[in-house]
């Protein structure tokens, strides 16, 4: 039984592939929620890579992507500088694709920044969190675009944006203001880009804290899908407020 909604938001990695790996059981549910005339949304936290990345991977995967259907951390984070810090100069910690995003909505990027904006950073190097640490000690504003600790992949996890952000926090003792799934700039900017509301939404992933966290915050219908982070043994105990609506061993549990 599937959640009866408007508007289908899906996490990515762990949830509709792992890596390189599709899930076709995820392509062939996502398709028919279209034939239906659903809405879809494909939601990652990971902003290391640009959308056209994800556009061209998903289309290679067989999910036949709309240029208006994908959104990241790095669009949440991009959007609350421009509306909320507009001229305020940045130091990223960033990817060279997240770089470019930055620049290209106007952002401008230096080392001497009134706001430190640290993220999933595969290209990091020391020299570059020296510098960010030296910045948030001299009082510039720190924000991270999420919060994910790990990274799944094919072999296993990797740190992730949350692992970095960690790393600055112990060494500044200052801590970011986050931004993607689970926090509220996120769940606002969702339903203003796409003129649905909550109770017409439901959202699937595989983390509790991010994915799970995000529709229970905005009363969003959240699905837990097992494919990823979380397992079984890792709901033990969770307070009802933190509970997932539904909970399924994978997307191929729905096209039954």
């Amino acid at each position: 039984m599937r959640p009866d909604k408007k508007l289908y938001i899906f996490d990515m990695d762990g949830t509709i592939y792992l890596g390189e790996n599709v899930f076709p059981f995820a392509v062939e549910y996502i398709n028919r929620l279209r034939e239906d005339g659903r809405r879809v949304l494909f939601f990652t936290n990971n902003a290391s890579k640009n959308k056209k990345v994800y556009f061209d991977r998903l289309t290679r995967m067989g999910f036949r992507p709309a240029r208006g259907e994908i959104m990241t951390s790095g669009d949440v984070t991009v959007r609350f500088l421009l509306e909320q810090r507009p001229g305020k100069k940045v130091f990223l910690l960033g990817t060279r694709s997240l770089k470019k995003q930055f620049i290209s909505a106007g952002i401008e990027l230096c080392d001497d920044a009134d706001i430190v904006v640290s993220s999933f950073d595969t290209e990091l190097t020391y020299a570059g969190l020296e510098r960010a640490c030296t910045l948030i000690r001299g009082g510039a504003e720190y924000l991270c675009t999420h919060p994910d600790f790990n990274c799944p992949t094919e072999t296993g996890f990797i740190p992730d944006s949350g692992a970095i952000a960690a790393a600055i926090t112990a060494s500044t003792g200052v801590k970011p203001r986050f931004f993607g799934k689970p926090y509220a700039d996120t769940a606002e900017m969702i339903f203003s880009y796409t003129g649905v509301g909550a109770e017409d939404a439901c959202i699937f992933g595989d983390r509790l804290y991010t994915d799970i966290a995000l529709g229970k915050n905005s009363g969003m219908t959240a699905v837990l899908v097992l494919s990823g982070e979380t397992k079984r043994e890792d709901l033990e105990g969770l307070p009802a407020d933190r509970t997932p609506d539904m909970i399924i061993d994978s997307i191929a549990d729905l096209l039954i």
